[in-house]
């Protein structure tokens, strides 16, 4: 139905090699969001991507995977909704621009490219032990920094009503 409210996408980004931490802090975020009424996008693999997906699933959440690969088998066991688009790393664009926002966590080059095509994309990117960045010699605070998964949450939900909140005052003065 048009101007019916749909749920928050939160785009989780991490590696499929991610070290006990990470894993913990992905699956509670997963927890976290369902908890919410989030829906989680991710690349639907394994690592970082399959803790979000088994944080969200036990918490009753939908998950959506966008998978490299052409074959929906490649989805982690607690995907939802796989999504194969046959376009190896190009899905990175499409993951991240499924969501209302992006929260990285730990991660690789595959998640330095993601992190780079929201940036690009103008969505909200949040941090929890993943890159940092220096531009011109400064500290480049495109990617707002978590302490925790809780916190990382909370960014990410109040940076994307604050994106919607901007389309929509757009919107309006047209």
């Amino acid at each position: 139905m048009a101007g019916q409210r749909v749920s928050q996408i939160i785009a989780v980004i991490g590696g499929e090699q991610a070290d006990p931490a990470a894993l913990r802090d992905a699956e509670t975020l997963g927890r976290l969001l369902a908890e919410r009424g989030c829906t989680v996008a991710c690349g639907g693999r394994g690592g970082v991507m399959a803790a979000v997906c088994r944080g969200a699933r036990k918490a009753g959440g939908h998950t959506i995977g966008l998978l490299p690969g052409m074959d929906r088998s490649e989805a982690n066991r607690w995907v939802e909704f796989a999504l194969p688009t046959g376009l190896g790393f190009a899905r990175n664009t499409l993951v991240v621009l499924a969501g209302d926002a992006v929260i990285a966590v730990d991660g690789s080059y595959g998640t330095l490219s993601e992190i780079g095509f929201a940036l690009v994309a103008r969505r909200p990117v949040v941090g929890l032990g993943t890159w940092s960045f220096r531009y011109r010699g400064r500290e480049d605070e495109s990617v707002v920094p978590a302490s925790s998964p809780e916190e990382a949450v909370k960014l990410a939900l109040q940076l994307a009503r604050e994106r919607a909140a901007g389309k929509e005052a757009a919107n309006d003065a047209r």
